[in-house]
């Protein structure tokens, strides 16, 4: 494959990958070596994709299976927490009240929802793939992928219902 069909690949799948990618990994960091390492195989293993035509579905379910990959690493070899001389965590800033918008509160609440909701949550309304674009990338049948999106949902409904009232 020359550099131009991976440069088009890149230039044309970089952005969608890498918002799926944030949806699952919940950290920039995470989600940029997870697109990393997804156009890494890409380059490696792209060739062997018979139809061309599904070069967006293999980068994506190619994503996926690396997000899960690194997850089970995660929880053998979990991360241990910073803390400083103080014995106080580390903190990380957020924005003011102010400055969050309600999209903002929609895509934390999304973040909060457990991976097997959050990941066909994201790919159907964020990325806008097919039911049985989902299924194929997430390897479950088109019925989980229904139900998975509803019951995803009505708990997306409730988080963000439970904060306004809090």
């Amino acid at each position: 494959m020359d550099e131009t069909s991976f440069e088009n690949i890149v230039n044309a799948h970089y952005e969608p990958l890498y918002r799926f990618a944030l949806s699952l990994a919940r950290s920039e960091a995470d989600a940029g070596d997870l697109v990393q390492q997804t156009f890494y195989r890409w380059a490696t293993k792209g060739a062997q994709l018979r139809d061309k035509s599904k070069v967006k579905a293999w980068l994506f379910t190619t994503l996926h299976r690396e997000f899960l990959g690194h997850r089970r690493h995660e929880d053998k070899f979990p991360k241990v927490e910073i803390a400083t001389d103080e014995g106080h965590e580390l903190v990380a800033e957020s924005p003011s009240p102010d400055q969050q918008l309600d999209g903002a509160s929609v895509m934390t609440a999304l973040q909060r929802l457990d991976e097997t909701y959050r990941a066909p949550l994201a790919l159907f309304y964020l990325e806008e793939h097919s039911y049985r674009d989902i299924a194929e990338i997430l390897e479950i049948p088109i019925g989980t992928v229904m139900s998975r999106i509803s019951r995803g949902k009505q708990i997306l409904r409730q988080t963000i219902l439970e904060k306004e009232t809090s």
